[in-house]
């Protein structure tokens, strides 16, 4: 999977900055322990840090491309692309010849023989960097989906990037600072594209190439979603989301290094687990690994919640034997879970404070636990994206709010009571309503339409559309940063462009043909469920119902706000944190605190400068 960061500056000679760009490589070593590269150049230097998963001799970066006259042109490559079999076929055919049996190489022949339109011709989770010393430009590109992320900042003579914003601001011309925007972007329970909260810091799009010359920076999208008339009825359409799943799985099962797949026992990672272990029995390649997290005594004391209806670990027990997979339960305690050194390995992964707490530490300790086992993992994340899954696309009161529909049911979304920590005056400044509403505005203004589409079809099209293009980016974001922490590579077969552009033109009444979410999934996944399973209503993923959580959370904060050094201070107000304190827990309050104690612990460790 690996991490990227580089440093062009067509103004000085970087060859003399080489301790810089090293630290700046050095903050990648958690997405890469297996090796790491830096070349340098005048006005480029390009680092690397790898987890190898292909090709394991042969795919070192970054990899430098030369000979038969060419000058170099050097790549940094972070993902996998999973059609590059077919393409090294093609490029053999066009002349090119390859030294290593790396998708790696494949993308910098690509590079060689399209130039910036080859992100077009990828399948797969990317992020990548070519530097062209004959024409001294940097490409910077990311998958279609934003699957793996990507960051750049923008410096008076040229440019700093990486995998993670912790890459970046390793070099001192980057500022560690928070303007208001920012702030509200951080406050906010919805990802805006480009928008990297730090200031003067940028995201890659999704399906976007950003080149950077001498002439400046220029950004275009080499995709995007479109909508078109489809004309499949129900069967053929359950037939092509068939056809491509197993496709998909199939491709992604590709991998020299020990691969499993994450279990929840819900329909969306059920689904992919039992297509994985089918393609190995019929490859004759073995049994798949499965693994799903769990709590100490969560099942046994299990009480129903907003989101939560059951459990997870007996649909998981369910489908295990079922499929016929190796599997493991990875048991965590509370105790765990606020462990200060888990916490804080937790908010230098995401660099930044979430707040969403005991979700992101759980995460944490299940992929720390599965890379003992597995370097790659299969996931059924974004299916509630593509097919309509979260109760949002289903409930009247989210459907007809003028406003992104996971907000608009209370205590739906984990960000739920963070404002009221705020002090009044900075949360009258924020006016994070306004800001909801302008970023609602402005992604609703891309919606691409379909002549003649009105109604309820008209209102569902813009639904998926800011679930596939906002929604998913908060959830890809947590799964990458909380598996590259440890090592661990996740694939998302939901996210294969191909099924996403399908399935985003399926009419809603289509989509739930059968009156229950996820209708389509469901049907093509009909011959490899239990029943039980098949028909699960939808459970997110689990959070603690321990109280000693809550307890513990409770006396951190108290803890803290007897401090008088505090960062977070000038941005809470005191006294209505300790009332939250005083109160009995609650989601809300849980939230609150997560969120209050995660601001505190990052500016203060990273250094942020407040500009409000």
């Amino acid at each position: 999977m690996c991490g990227i960061c580089g440093w062009v500056d067509f103004e000085h000679d970087l060859r003399q900055e080489r301790q810089i760009a090293q630290d700046m490589t050095d903050t990648m070593a958690c997405r890469g322990p297996d090796d790491e590269g830096l070349w340098t150049a005048q006005h480029a230097a390009i680092g690397h840090r790898r987890l190898a998963i292909i090709d394991l001799e042969g795919g070192r970066q970054p990899m430098v491309a030369d000979g038969e006259g060419r000058e170099p042109a050097v790549l940094t490559y972070s993902g996998e692309v999973y059609n590059f079999g077919e393409l090294r076929a093609e490029l053999t055919a066009r002349g090119h010849r390859f030294r290593t049996r790396s998708d790696t190489e494949v993308v910098l022949r690509a590079y060689l023989e399209w130039g910036a339109d080859l992100a077009e011709h990828l399948n797969g989770m990317y992020a990548f960097a070519v530097w062209d010393a004959r024409s001294e430009q940097l490409l910077l590109v990311r998958d279609r989906m934003g699957i793996k992320p990507l960051y750049y900042y923008p410096t008076p003579h040229g440019v700093l990037f990486g995998s993670e914003p912790k890459a970046i601001l390793a070099n001192p011309r980057a500022r560690r600072e928070l303007d208001a925007d920012g702030l509200r972007e951080l406050m906010s329970f919805i990802k805006t594209p480009e928008h990297a909260i730090f200031t003067g810091m940028y995201e890659v799009r999704p399906g976007q190439v950003v080149t950077v010359s001498r002439d400046g920076i220029r950004k275009r999208r080499y995709w995007q979603l479109d909508s078109h008339e489809h004309s499949d009825d129900v069967g053929e359409t359950v037939k092509t989301v068939r056809t491509l799943l197993d496709d998909i799985v199939a491709r992604q099962l590709i991998s020299d290094v020990p691969l499993c797949a994450l279990l929840s026992g819900g329909l969306d990672s059920s689904a992919i687990t039992a297509l994985a272990a089918r393609h190995l029995r019929e490859q004759h390649l073995g049994t798949v690994r499965s693994f799903s997290v769990d709590f100490a005594g969560y099942t046994e004391n299990f009480k129903p919640d907003l989101t939560r209806s059951t459990p997870d670990t007996p649909y998981v027990h369910e489908l295990v034997p079922h499929a016929r997979t190796d599997h493991t339960d990875i048991v965590l305690d509370s105790a765990e879970l606020m462990n200060p050194g888990v916490r804080s390995a937790v908010l230098r992964a995401r660099d930044l404070p979430t707040g969403i707490g005991d979700m992101d530490s759980s995460l944490y300790l299940l992929f720390k636990a599965i890379r003992g086992h597995s370097t790659v993992a299969l996931s059924g994340e974004s299916a509630d994206e593509v097919f309509g899954g979260y109760r949002w696309f289903h409930e009247r009161e989210a459907v007809e709010a003028d406003t992104f529909p996971w907000l608009a049911i209370p205590g739906a979304a984990p960000h739920t009571g963070v404002e009221r920590l705020l002090r009044d005056d900075l949360a009258d400044e924020l006016d994070l309503p306004g800001y909801s509403e302008e970023r609602y505005r402005q992604a609703l203004a891309e919606v691409p339409r379909l002549p003649g589409e009105t109604g309820h079809e008209r209102r569902m099209r813009e639904i998926s559309y800011l679930h596939l293009t906002r929604f998913v980016q908060l959830l890809l974001d947590r799964k990458d940063r909380m598996s590259m922490a440890v090592g661990l590579e996740v694939r998302v077969p939901f996210c294969d462009h191909r099924l996403v552009e399908y399935v985003f033109n399926v009419p809603w009444a289509l989509k739930t043909f059968d009156g229950r979410e996820k209708s389509l999934l469901r049907a093509a996944a009909s011959d490899l469920l239990p029943a039980g399973i098949l028909q699960r209503v939808k459970s997110p993923y689990p959070t603690t119902q321990d109280p000693s959580y809550d307890q513990a959370l409770h006396e951190r904060a108290r803890v803290l706000l007897q401090r008088e050094d505090s960062p977070a201070a000038r941005l809470i107000d005191w006294d209505r944190a300790r009332a939250t304190v005083d109160q009995p827990p609650a989601p809300g309050n849980r939230a609150a605190l997560e969120r209050f104690l995660q601001l505190d612990e990052w500016m203060r460790n990273y250094g942020v400068e407040l500009a409000l």
